[in-house]
């Protein structure tokens, strides 16, 4: 797995993709804290953890997991790839970690500004780890569907517009509870499944093992299936 985590590291890094997705997430979130942390003077960073997650999210994880595996078969490499001696565990975590870690760097400028907020005042950092940690396990999951997405197709622009409508109907199936107000059962299914209102959860500064557990539990349900589709790939 080493072997291809350094592979694909190199592969974002040697393109414009890993340097556009840090620079908008720097971008957004040094915004939103010029605006509300410095300009006003919250000590909270309720704004800049919003802006990441509304925004930011939406905009770099599409791009970040687009050319994954669709770069693969568009290079013809895939079939290289997929007969090589490393297992297709080891290569499907190998790129969700590469592009996992190229992520977490870029939320990492949140907890720089929780530092600097630390110079002035005791800021809130139950709150704002609970948010990264939001931050990071919804990326996490969303990540891990791109990376299944891209293996689909060889269109990178195909697997990022899927990605980009994942993320749409996971975080917008809470508006769902008002059209099926009259059946509980659906209710119950709706809000287990609410990628919002567990994060919500995060945003508020609480963390709860359920959801932790939920977003993880996400993250390798889609792995698997990439590994499997992969794996039926290579026998045909």
């Amino acid at each position: 797995m080493s072997a291809i985590l350094k592979r694909e590291l190199r592969a974002f890094f040697t393109s414009p993709i890993a340097y556009l997705v840090i620079a908008v997430l720097f971008v957004i979130s040094g915004y939103y804290f010029y605006l509300a942390n410095l300009e006003f003077g919250y000590t909270s960073m309720t704004y800049v953890f919003s802006a990441l997650f509304t925004y930011a999210c939406f905009l770099v994880l599409p791009i970040l997991t687009m050319r994954l595996f669709s770069d693969e078969k568009r290079q013809k490499t895939d079939q290289i790839l997929l007969t090589s001696p490393v297992s297709l565990t080891s290569i499907v975590l190998g790129k969700f970690f590469a592009a996992f870690l190229v992520y977490l760097i870029g939320i990492s400028i949140t907890l720089i500004q929780g530092m600097v907020i630390a110079l002035v005042t005791t800021p809130e950092w139950l709150t704002i780890f609970a948010n990264y940690l939001g931050l990071a396990l919804y990326g996490g999951m969303v990540i891990a569907a791109g990376l299944l997405f891209s293996c689909l197709t060889e269109s990178q622009l195909v697997a990022a517009l899927i990605t980009f409508a994942f993320e749409l109907i996971i975080t917008s199936i809470t508006y769902l509870e008002t059209v099926f107000a009259d059946h509980p059962w659906v209710i119950t299914v709706i809000e287990f499944l609410s990628v919002s209102a567990r994060y919500n959860t995060f945003s508020a500064g609480t963390i709860h093992y359920d959801d932790i557990l939920f977003f993880l539990s996400m993250q390798a349900l889609l792995l698997f299936i990439a590994v499997r589709f992969l794996d039926r790939k290579r026998w045909n």
